[in-house]
């Protein structure tokens, strides 16, 4: 093979391997919002953008975000405390659908433990113990029923509002 095209073939090889560690992607975007990336073309609807990507080598270290500052609020200094510790004060909590009976360390140690608890709701229920075997709804009540394999059955009863009931 002539030098030169020893030349040639090297300076190839030399790009392809360089374009293989930064490509461009499509970036597309539909009208639900939707994101979507592709390095083959975007659906008919969608916006498309192109996006470089890199992909840094195992070991290198490469910046991708600026350094975190600490931010320094006027309020949350004093005179005597340089940085004063504020109080966190909540205004509003997810409401599950139950009244917030339970705590979600409560309604997460009860699922784990695949136990029913007053305040659960049923999602709650199919998470700790399945889907039931059966169920059944009368007058506002839905009856989930679990058959165990011994022949007997375990029921959990739910109120209009679908949240376990209180056993009396």
């Amino acid at each position: 093979m002539p030098a030169t095209a020893q030349t040639i073939l090297f300076f190839t090889l030399l790009c392809i391997c360089a374009s293989a560690l930064s490509t461009t992607v499509q970036r597309c975007e539909d009208s639900a919002g939707r994101l979507t990336f592709t390095y083959q073309g975007c659906p008919s609807g969608s916006s498309m953008h192109f996006q470089k990507a890199y992909n840094a080598a195992p070991g290198s270290r490469v910046q991708l975000l600026p350094e975190a500052e600490p931010h320094r609020d006027k309020r949350t200094t004093s005179s005597d405390n340089r940085w004063a510790v504020k109080e966190l004060v909540v205004v509003g909590q997810a409401d599950d659908g139950c009244g917030n009976v339970l705590s979600s360390e409560e309604r997460r140690r009860a699922i784990i433990n695949q136990r029913t608890v007053s305040g659960m709701s049923q999602r709650d229920v199919e998470s700790a113990l399945g889907k039931p075997d059966k169920i059944a709804s009368r007058n506002g009540e839905t009856r989930y029923t679990y058959d165990e394999k011994n022949g007997r059955s375990h029921q959990v009863v739910f109120n209009e509002d679908g949240c376990v009931k209180a056993k009396r």
